[in-house]
């Protein structure tokens, strides 16, 4: 494991940075595109990201983590983003994983904790929206129904990722049925960590997995749970309040994936920049032409603006302050500064942009999910209505 600073201070963070790219130098173009071609998992980056440590930095040292905060997990990220990687295997992995740190139990923590920071085991895989339910997480189905020392689980899920190339699951299911009253309709969902390998090993029949393949490289899958038994201990924090340990982890997501979004826009605007200086048409470099260069000026301060409200808002985060609005802002400004830059790079490659050898269509598609997922851009805006703005709830 690298002996990596954890002290918050510029020169940490530049290493940290440092140490990031020097990894990710390993994995080039050819290996991303080849994954990308294959759908494949990156099994060989994951276990090498594993190893230098990084897949642990929000675990505490106790439990031989890093013990390191979201700003540390954002530099991480953006950096395998802006190396032309794509970091989907490795963020579920880090937010995944804060309802075990805040709401799990001391033997759970214990447990489990200490063998993730290791690699040991993976708890890459979030299993909560449902078909008909969507983003109405409050009105999912599966239901978890206690029967002795066990729950018995049943439901349909989908955009499960990575279940496949976990040992650990995180579950979302209600344990009594949705309550008549609007304002209760929160309770009654509770948060299970599953051993997924004593599933797969005593009765993988109650486990039915289908892969869906998606315009990027992803890795998700629908579930069926079809009577599946998870032991009583499972159970994350108390029966009935899982809906709310889930919410408790989202500004610490928002603010990764912001990360994401925001590494993606500066690999948009160097291949851009190097692209736009190094091709000539008509006897000089198409950078020098402002149609070519305003559209990149102009995408980079929308990257740079994100990437300030990105470190205010892990800033308030990790020193317990109130960050929902930052977080939720950052996100939004992310995710759509790095599609601009997406659309800038592809219209200043022109006809090699849609090419594969030149990677900009593939980090195209995958540069487009954040606008969607894992919170779509309007419920930012209308969480921002009424909870900065006091307008009145319009959902």
């Amino acid at each position: 494991m690298n002996d990596i600073a954890i002290h918050d201070t510029d020169a940490a963070h530049q290493r940290l940075s440092a140490g990031v790219r020097e990894l990710c130098e390993r994995f080039g173009d050819e290996y991303w595109r080849a994954r990308d071609r294959e759908r494949a998992y990156p099994e060989e980056f994951v276990r090498a990201l594993t190893e230098a440590g990084y897949l642990s930095v929000l675990i505490p040292k106790e439990y031989g983590g890093l013990g390191m905060g979201v700003t540390e997990g954002s530099i991480i990220l953006q950096e395998i983003n802006r190396s032309g990687g794509h970091s989907a295997a490795c963020h579920a992995q880090m937010y995944t994983m804060a309802p075990l740190l805040r709401h799990g139990s001391e033997e759970q923590r214990r447990r489990y904790l200490p063998e993730i920071a290791t690699g040991r085991l993976r708890l890459q895989a979030f299993s909560i929206t449902e078909p008909e339910a969507g983003s109405n997480t409050t009105r999912i189905h599966t239901m978890a129904v206690r029967d002795g020392e066990d729950y018995v689980v049943t439901g349909h899920k989908n955009w499960t990722s990575r279940i496949a190339q976990s040992d650990l699951l995180m579950l979302l299911a209600r344990t009594r049925p949705p309550a008549e009253d609007p304002a209760e309709r929160a309770e009654g969902i509770s948060l299970f960590l599953v051993d997924l390998r004593k599933v797969r090993e005593e009765q993988p029949g109650t486990l039915v997995i289908e892969p869906v393949r998606t315009m990027f490289n992803y890795a998700t899958n629908q579930v069926w749970y079809k009577g599946m038994r998870i032991p009583a201990d499972s159970l994350i924090g108390e029966e009935g309040q899982g809906f709310r340990y889930v919410i408790d982890g989202w500004n610490a997501e928002r603010i990764l994936l912001a990360s994401e979004a925001i590494g993606d826009g500066y690999w948009f605007l160097d291949r851009a920049v190097a692209y736009a200086r190094q091709r000539d048409v008509f006897g000089h470099p198409i950078g020098a032409d402002q149609g070519v260069q305003f559209p990149l000026a102009r995408a980079y301060t929308q990257v740079v603006a994100a990437d300030q409200m990105r470190t205010r808002a892990a800033a308030l985060f990790d020193s317990g302050q109130h960050s929902g609005a930052e977080a939720n802002t950052a996100k939004f400004l992310a995710s759509e500064a790095s599609w601009q830059a997406a659309n800038v790079c592809l219209d200043t490659h022109g006809g090699n942009g849609f090419v594969d050898t030149w990677d900009v269509e593939r980090k195209f598609r995958e540069t487009r999910l954040y606008q969607v997922a894992p919170v779509n851009n309007n419920l930012i805006l209308a969480f921002l209505g009424q909870h900065v703005l006091g307008l009145p709830r319009s959902y």
